[in-house]
């Protein structure tokens, strides 16, 4: 699947449900939002999201705990349901979606290249899935953005239609 087919996919799940999103994005640096409002009838849906690339950003604009951060660094599954949790809060949005890893070409606090989380934060609770992905770093981010966006359409259908 490829992140347009993810997008329209994620969107067409939220419009259905009467739902709003927002994101988070460290690695990802935008390409989330930017794939998502690729998708007609999106403003009904998306919220806004925060690209927190510096680490520090990470506590200040979407709340992740400092502790947290400064135990585990940024690229760690808790930080990625933090994430989630602070754009939906944040934003006011019934869900969030985060994600954060090691795009490369080099490791990054002795995480490798390719290890990515990415999580989905919403009524009933928040879902992590830790990615051990390949190639370039056009090709991590990519696979990130389409997993992040595949995880909130499992998490979305998941749940009940609330009529």
């Amino acid at each position: 699947m490829d992140m347009s087919v993810a997008a329209a996919a994620a969107v067409h799940a939220l419009v259905e449900r009467r739902e709003t999103l927002a994101t988070a994005e460290s690695l990802t640096g935008g390409l989330v939002a930017a794939t998502i409002v690729e998708i007609p009838g999106v403003s009904a849906v998306y919220r806004g999201g925060l690209v927190v690339y510096a680490t520090e950003l990470k506590g200040r604009l979407a709340g992740v705990p400092e502790g947290l951060l400064a135990e585990r660094g940024p690229v760690d599954g808790d930080v990625a349901a933090q994430l989630a949790e602070g754009a939906r809060k944040r934003c006011g949005a019934d869900w969030g979606v985060a994600t954060t890893g090691v795009a490369g070409p080099e490791p990054q606090d002795g995480k490798p290249v390719g290890l990515v989380y990415v999580a989905a934060a919403g009524p009933a609770g928040t879902e992590v899935r830790e990615l051990q992905l390949t190639g370039n770093r056009e090709a991590i981010r990519t696979e990130s953005v389409t997993a992040v966006l595949q995880l909130l359409t499992d998490s979305l259908r998941a749940l009940p239609v609330e009529v």
